[in-house]
């Protein structure tokens, strides 16, 4: 017979493992998984870095749009692009980069406006608004990876020294670069930063070198600017009708704005100092913000230079789908001015740059499912892995491809419509952020930019339908998954561990030490005082097979945020008069007494026997309240959970249930 005298309950007990996979083909793909719990958690396994070369990393996707950029705001603003491209310039420097500054400040470890704005709304509402964000950020970084690949592929076919017999093969191209995308990262991609700064300081050089020689040009020659002066005065309106077209065809060159969500996302991979974790957040913020501030100004001054030398030295047919400089404007600049060699150099840069851009956006959505989903209960377990979400997010890159037809300038639509989305989001974030600190000042500028984000939204969606089409299909796929994964993760443990109090402890001791056995009765918070627990105790001693002198624990669950899933469980011991009760706070009732139950048998070796009377009622109406408020008829959902869990008979907890 076993010594309880000397045994000691531990503090805290690991909830049940996942089995693992056991073919070959499972454990490759589900080796690699991201964090389980939040993006904090990825901060003592990732390796950091100097924030200016974290830049680089954002910077393949923030500074790549130089590649295709200038080219689409001549298609949408056509004499106006360098007005309308000043606008943006503005918005970025007076509106975008305080934004994002502060949401640095208040979500300092990457998770970004998205958790900004989930803290506010509580429940399933906060649950739903986070899921349809998520559909725009998912439309956002999936065209990211398509729409780098399909300028990717115009640069490499453009050139002259490639053969004419890839003309019209950009589709099948695409789907190559996407397919080599997917397989590097299924087969680990870990060297990111290193390979991003090389790329970002030869792509900028190249552009700078185009830039002046634009701009030498163009003072050597003022024709080029004084017929755009005259082209501009010939619009007729004044300065209203210079600026209206501006204001137009400002939503689609948002796309010059990507950068800053994916700095932020970021900022776990930034180096700190400091002695204390305070001190090291702190200096993680100021790097952060020197790493936006940086990348900002340095995008301002590439884009207004760009949309210049490109409005006024390249002919307006050669932006026209099908023309030369459609997609690639500043590459044919490259190869107009410094001759094929130097031009091919641009080429390949851009290609590089380009892929890699969707390198970094496949990061982005490798993270996000994992931050969000699983901790909701809304994706299945797999989706932590690595290499199943690579091939579903290639696959669906694939479709999109396709179904675009590889047109970079048939996705700016979807891509601005992500990226507006976010913003908007992030706007209202700290709009809310400045109302509640009081800040008036701040109040008034946010409020301007959101208000100025939400009219090039909807201008946008109005303009590019087929944007909203994508993102409301993302929206859509994201809550169906979700309710489904949902559905079928009820009978799951969701208690990543357990962790019990001195006085559980004791209790549990003391129970063992009477009669070396668990007895638990399952009670639904009441009044809490004795003679609740005196009229449980008596009649689960008369409902059930409860031993007439056996020693008692009381167990009970207070249900908090239902809509809530992975947890740890905080078991508080609490004597009502000499009734010894367990207490837990968690979203759903039977998972966590189910997850109790396990632990007490895994910590003591010793099957508890819990004790339970009926519910009263419909069946389907208490699962219904089981899944949306976390209570319901308890006792046979525990038994289930506990089926599931554990698959020999013998070992499970035995569950008691009269009435």
């Amino acid at each position: 017979m076993r010594d309880w005298d000397r045994f000691e309950f531990p503090a805290s007990v690991p909830g049940p493992r996942e089995p693992r996979p056991g073919t070959p083909l499972s454990q490759w793909l589900f080796k690699h998984t991201v964090q389980p719990v939040g993006p904090e958690t990825m901060e003592s396994t990732t390796e950091q870095n100097s924030w200016w070369k974290v830049m680089c990393l954002t910077g393949v996707d923030y500074f790549s749009t130089l590649s295709y950029l200038p080219s689409i705001a001549v298609l949408a603003a056509g004499v106006v692009s360098p007005i309308a491209t000043l606008l943006i310039v503005g918005l970025t420097l007076l509106g975008m980069l305080p934004m994002y500054r502060r949401v640095a400040k208040e979500s300092p470890h990457g998770q970004g406006s998205v958790a900004m704005l989930e803290r506010l709304l509580p429940f399933w509402r906060g649950k739903i608004f986070v899921l349809v964000l998520l559909g725009f950020v998912a439309t956002s970084w999936i065209i990211t990876i398509t729409l780098s690949s399909a300028d990717a592929t115009v640069h490499l076919i453009e050139n002259p020294i490639v053969p004419d017999a890839l003309d019209g093969q950009a589709v099948t191209i695409t789907i190559l670069l996407l397919l080599v995308l997917g397989g590097v990262f299924l087969l680990g991609f870990t060297e990111a930063v290193n390979v991003a700064i090389p790329l970002v300081t030869l792509f900028l050089a190249l552009n700078a070198i185009v830039i002046a020689e634009g701009i030498v040009r163009l003072v050597a020659d003022p024709v080029p600017f004084e017929d755009w002066v005259a082209a501009l005065t010939s619009t007729g309106g004044g300065f209203s009708g210079i600026l209206l077209p501006a204001l137009i065809a400002f939503p689609l060159l948002v796309l010059g704005l990507s950068g800053f969500e994916t700095g932020v996302s970021m900022m776990p991979l930034v180096a700190s100092k400091g002695e204390t974790p305070e001190e090291r957040l702190a200096s993680r913020i100021r790097n952060t913000r020197k790493l936006l501030t940086t990348a900002a100004v340095i995008m301002s001054v590439y884009l207004i230079s760009s949309s210049l030398v490109t409005t006024l030295l390249i002919p307006a047919d050669a932006f026209e789908p099908g023309g030369e400089a459609n997609g690639r404007a500043l590459a044919y600049l490259a190869h107009e001015f410094l001759g094929p060699t130097f031009g091919t150099v641009y080429d390949l840069s851009s290609v590089f740059i380009l892929w890699f851009a969707g390198a970094s956006a496949m990061a982005g959505l490798i993270n996000i499912v994992p931050r969000y989903l699983p901790t909701y209960g809304m994706a299945p377990e797999w989706s932590r892995a690595v290499r199943p979400v690579v091939l579903v997010y290639t696959t669906i890159s694939i479709l999109i491809t396709v179904a675009f037809n590889a047109d970079v300038d048939a996705q700016a639509g979807a891509y601005a419509t992500g990226i507006l989305a976010m913003m908007v989001s992030a706007a209202f974030a700290v709009l809310v952020s400045a109302i509640r600190r009081r800040q008036r000042v701040a109040t008034v500028g946010f409020a301007v930019l959101t208000l100025i984000l939400g009219y090039a939204f909807v201008d946008n969606v109005i303009e590019k339908p087929d944007g909203i089409m994508i993102s409301l299909f993302f929206i859509l796929g994201i809550v169906v998954v979700s309710v489904v994964s949902r559905l079928t993760r009820t009978t799951e443990i969701r208690a990543e561990r357990i962790e019990f109090d001195d006085a559980a402890r004791q209790f549990i001791h003391d129970s063992l030490v009477y009669d070396a056995r668990l007895n638990v009765i399952a009670n639904r918070p009441g009044a809490g005082d004795a003679a609740e627990y005196l009229e449980k105790e008596h009649s689960q001693r008369r409902l059930n097979p409860v031993p007439g002198r056996a020693d008692v624990l009381f167990l009970e669950i207070n249900i908090i945020d239902p809509s809530e899933f992975r947890e740890v469980l905080h078991v508080r011991g609490v004597d009502i008069d000499g009734h010894r009760v367990l207490r837990a706070d968690s979203p759903a009732a039977p998972n966590a007494i189910a997850a109790i139950l396990l632990a007490l048998r895994d910590a003591t070796g010793v099957r508890p026997h819990a004790y339970f009377e009926w519910s009263e009622g419909n069946p389907l109406l208490h699962m219904m309240r089981y899944i949306l408020l976390g209570r319901g008829d308890t006792p046979p959902v525990v038994r289930e959970i506990i089926r599931e869990a554990e698959p020999d008979p013998e070992e499970r907890p035995v569950i008691h249930v009269g009435g």
